[in-house]
């Protein structure tokens, strides 16, 4: 059941179109937020799927604390071994709000986390497969990630660490994208996924060339295709070097 969903939400991917945006607001403590959106575009989709735009009826407005997940489900909670409610409890304040509105067309799930240091952060793409596991008691084992996505900020540098956990489900996924991609080869989808990282002093350098830096050097916009993240997780690795000193 698991890959079936997994299988259905990449193909949900490639035949839809869609923006994922990751924002992180960096303090010079290095407390801060972070923030993932995924938000269809509706123009794109009702190209897609013609007259059946109209004919869509859909309606979801949820929000929740993943913590509430685990207080919901404590005895299932409590069965798991240490190792699982480890990963579970990095979750446990992260935010979640769902809205899928075909009336006010609106699809967009907005993940969101508040941090004292960033390497708190859980692997907020996880999140939704996460509370599921929970609430129908799935072994964590059973999941198919086959990479992760950590943080790490020490005053001057700032990296994205995106690391292949399981090549041979890389591989696998590499495979099914492929031929996703070739099945919606006829569509014209717009699928970018935007980082957008601000900074509590200006930038000195970017390990990644295609980054837009702000006037003011505190931030900066990368873009990519979804489905090249999604192909190499790794090409999203990132680094950052501040300024040590702020010139006024």
């Amino acid at each position: 059941m698991k890959n079936k969903i997994y299988v259905f939400i990449l193909l949900a991917i490639l035949t839809t179109s869609c923006q994922i945006t990751e924002t992180i607001y960096l303090n010079q403590d290095g407390s801060g937020k972070i923030e993932t959106e995924s938000l269809r575009d509706e123009h794109s989709y009702m190209q897609l799927v013609g007259e059946n735009y109209s004919k869509e009826e859909k309606f979801e407005d949820t929000t929740y604390v993943f913590k509430d997940f685990i207080a919901k489900y404590a005895e299932t909670f409590a069965k798991l071994p240490a190792s699982e409610k480890a990963v579970f409890q990095k979750f446990s304040n992260v935010k979640v709000h769902i809205k899928k509105s075909s009336y006010e067309k609106e699809f967009r799930t907005t993940i969101n986390q508040n941090f004292t240091k960033i390497a708190e952060v859980a692997d907020l793409y996880k999140t939704e497969e996460y509370a599921d596991d929970i609430e129908n008691n799935y072994a964590l084992v059973a999941e198919e990630h086959y990479y992760s996505v950590n943080y790490a900020f020490d005053e001057s540098l700032f990296k994205r660490i995106v690391k292949i956990t399981d090549p041979v489900e890389l591989k696998k996924q590499q495979d099914k994208i492929s031929d996703l991609k070739t099945r919606a080869a006829n569509f014209k989808i717009n699928q970018l996924y935007v980082l957008k990282y601000h900074f509590p002093r200006k930038i000195k350098s970017v390990s990644n060339t295609n980054a837009k830096i702000s006037e003011d050097k505190k931030s900066l916009e990368l873009q990519f295709l979804i489905t090249d993240c999604l192909v190499n997780p790794e090409s999203t690795n990132l680094e950052v070097v501040l300024e040590t000193d702020e010139v006024n």
